[in-house]
């Protein structure tokens, strides 16, 4: 006879191992998703990390490359104040003559924005690369040719910020050197968002989660090392991914497949239409500065056969429309079947790229666009690419960009 303290349970299978520092509940579930973002976090961070630290330091160079362009091209860039500048017609003319015998067409007129600004002449010229255009710098008060450079893109960069530029894009390798880019803005937002979810679940196991915002200065050796690793890095992860978002469209593979969607979710960039008797397009921009002033030309007609009065006209047309700032660009037609051009370049708050087209012919509007019309998407678009680049708040944009806040170790004064 069987008594029930003799009675042996029938087994479910082998026991769970346990460890006396580590004792395992099999009721509880097995805890895989940490450890998963932990791995994650930390492969993606090693074979990705130079690469970002290579794109953060070439990165940081371009966005203070607005600030050195105005202190080494002084003297292209800046002349005596006037409040009296003479006709863009005489600053033309006195472009003209430098290029006088050359195969440069002219692709379109910048004019000083401000008193003690330089003009800027700018033609396509068949010897330069793709989005370069070769521009004279003209004193306003005295049609005085000051300067003769190559700059690039709709920015307008001058021949310091493209070097820097073509660093941050290529490293100077050419398409080979952008996969390079292309890691490091595609994999960025990948190393960031397993760190934040894993600073949230530690933050939800901690009794002061607040504190995690700033590095402990009670730990020692490699306590001390993740303390820092995990304040800092919280912070710097936002950065990180608005980085990671906006770097992505310039990139060799991810920028084409960001350049579908946008169009497949109708949030592209409207872009005037130089077609006579056109509508509005869409157009996305290049890499830090998008398609230059002699592409967007095309293949312009000669520089002698523009009468350079009608720059001035056309100016005066524009603000007649929707053109309000001094940061402007004109550009003639194209062939005998485009119009006119006017538009607002001021990537800097508030925004300001309004663009009116011209009929050449009856000088009546063909085309307009308002940045006030944009969509959502395309107006954060926009921004999002100006604050990237540093362009968005000036100097101050530039200096986040190079030195965020949470680097300063007077922020970090009050750590525990």
């Amino acid at each position: 006879m069987t008594t029930p303290s003799s009675t042996v349970p029938e087994s479910s299978g082998p026991e769970p191992i346990s460890h006396r520092n580590h004792p395992v509940h099999p009721d509880r579930p097995i805890q895989w998703f940490g450890p998963l973002l932990r791995r994650l976090h930390f492969y993606a961070g090693i074979l990705v990390g130079p690469f970002i630290l290579i794109a953060a330091l070439t990165g940081a160079a371009y966005a203070i490359s607005p600030t050195l362009e105005k202190l080494v091209y002084a003297d292209q860039l800046s002349v005596p104040a006037t409040d009296d500048p003479l006709p863009l017609a005489d600053q033309i003319d006195a472009a003209n003559t430098v290029i006088a015998g050359s195969d440069s067409t002219l692709s379109a007129v910048r004019p000083a924005p401000e008193p003690g600004d330089t003009t800027r002449v700018m033609y396509s010229d068949p010897s330069l690369g793709e989005s370069e255009s070769r521009a004279i710098f003209v004193d306003p008060a005295t049609a005085e040719v000051v300067g003769d450079l190559t700059v690039y893109g709709t920015s307008g960069a001058l021949p310091l910020r493209t070097w820097i530029d073509q660093m941050h894009r290529s490293l100077h390798l050419g398409d080979v050197g952008r996969f390079y880019s292309e890691l490091a803005a595609s994999w960025m937002g990948i190393v960031a968002a397993p760190g934040i979810a894993l600073w949230i679940l530690r933050a939800r196991r901690t009794r002061k989660p607040l504190a995690m915002l700033r590095p402990s200065r009670k730990h020692k050796g490699l306590r001390r090392i993740f303390s820092w690793h995990a304040s800092v890095g919280i912070w710097a992860a936002i950065g990180m991914l608005f980085l990671s978002a906006t770097g992505i469209t310039w990139s060799q593979l991810g920028g084409d497949n960001v350049t579908k969607l946008r169009a497949a979710l109708s949030w592209e960039t409207p872009a005037v239409s130089t077609e006579l008797g056109g509508a509005s397009t869409t157009g996305e921009h290049a890499h830090h500065g998008g398609s230059s002033s002699a592409e967007a030309a095309g293949s312009a007609a000669d520089h002698a056969a523009i009468d350079p009065a009608d720059f001035d006209m056309m100016l005066s047309m524009g603000h007649d429309v929707n053109i309000d700032t001094g940061l402007v660009e004109i550009r003639p037609p194209a062939d005998d079947h485009s119009a006119w051009v006017v538009q607002e370049i001021q990537r800097s708050f508030p925004t300001k790229v309004d663009a009116v087209a011209f009929d050449p012919t009856t000088m009546e509007v063909t085309d307009r666009v308002d940045f006030a019309d944009y969509s959502v998407p395309a107006k954060l678009a926009r921004w999002g690419i100006d604050v990237h680049m540093g362009s968005m708040f000036g100097l101050t944009n530039q200096i986040v960009l190079v030195a965020p806040p949470w680097a300063s170790r007077r922020w970090w004064s009050g750590a525990t």
